[in-house]
């Protein structure tokens, strides 16, 4: 062949050649309000071996985790009804509804994401959708989907400790971190994240008063909290509840009585870093009773100094 037509043929492939597939630009995928109702709490793990760490570095993942969790605060939120929407366009490529409810006790081998659904969105980019509720989901395989549109609703199936929305990115098959589609951790912000959501290292999710340390089942079914307590009851608590807590993050616990005036005060120190925790401190009650009135309680998570998260709630003793 001439060397003109050589150039010539080389140019027409370059020009038919197509360009490189854009991953998909990804919007929240449950209709919540981020920090307020639902949060971010597990991130991909972007260490190759037996360890754990997310993409700024930070321990908010866990070994193998090959998605990102977002999820509500406790079981009594779960059944408020959270729908779980398409992250992005495309075809849904298939969908499970029939497992229990029942988190990982209930949980059928081999169906560690519990009812879910695959959405392609060309190319070789997909997105799954874990844990989601049985029965609620509204899709068919073969459908087009676009951004926002129902799937179902945020369950407890599969393999799950906790009420949560599993989403996980793929390319071709190969797990891709949206917070930092990179081939390897940053331990920072990425030049390109394909979502744009605020993500926080940690949140105080709920906070209530209770007459004693309640039981950590009780926190996370949503049952702990009091809203009227007995001047006579044996004490007055406060308890937080948060997510991402790590060693040496301080918990702040402060109770304010009717007349503004403090009446106790606590700073804990984490020991260890855990996934979901809850810290609690109190009085007992004193000689006479406590006076009626309106009891505020504040709990804050504060890292290096700084406060992360804080939430308040009242207590009416009568």
């Amino acid at each position: 062949m001439p060397a003109t037509h050589m150039r010539l043929a080389i140019a027409l492939a370059i020009l038919a050649a197509p360009a490189w597939a854009e991953p998909p630009t990804l919007a929240l995928p449950v209709d919540c309000d981020l920090g307020q109702t639902c949060f971010v709490q597990q991130l991909v793990d972007r260490d190759p071996g037996p360890d754990a760490r997310d993409f700024t570095c930070g321990p908010q993942s866990y070994d193998g985790h090959r998605g990102t969790d977002i999820r509500v605060t406790d079981m009594a939120d779960l059944d408020q009804g959270w729908t779980v929407v398409a992250a992005a366009p495309g075809i849904v490529r298939g969908t499970r509804n029939t497992v229990l409810d029942g988190g990982t006790a209930a949980m059928p081998d081999g169906q560690d994401c519990g009812n879910g659904v695959v959405i392609d969105h060309g190319d070789g980019w997909e997105t799954q959708y874990c844990h989601l509720a049985k029965g609620s989901i509204s899709v068919s395989t073969g459908d087009t989907v676009t951004t926002g549109t129902p799937l179902g609703l945020m369950g407890f199936s599969g393999r799950t400790e906790f009420p949560h929305l599993h989403l996980s990115l793929r390319q071709n098959g190969n797990v891709v971190d949206p917070f930092d589609p990179s081939d390897t951790a940053t331990c920072g912000a990425a030049a390109r994240a394909l979502w744009e959501i605020p993500l926080s290292a940690g949140d105080v999710m709920s906070v209530g008063f209770a007459e004693g340390v309640p039981e950590f089942d009780a926190v996370k079914a949503g049952t702990a909290g009091a809203t009227t307590l007995a001047a006579d009851a044996p004490a007055l608590v406060l308890w937080g509840f948060f997510h991402s807590g790590r060693a040496g993050d301080v918990v702040d616990l402060v109770i304010t009585g009717p007349d503004g005036s403090e009446v106790h005060r606590q700073s804990v120190t984490l020991e260890r870093t855990q996934a979901q925790a809850f810290r609690a401190s109190g009085r007992r009650t004193p000689d006479g009773g406590w006076p009626a009135g309106t009891y505020t309680g504040s709990v804050s998570l504060i890292r290096d100094g700084a406060v992360l998260s804080t939430r308040t709630t009242a207590l009416r003793i009568t």
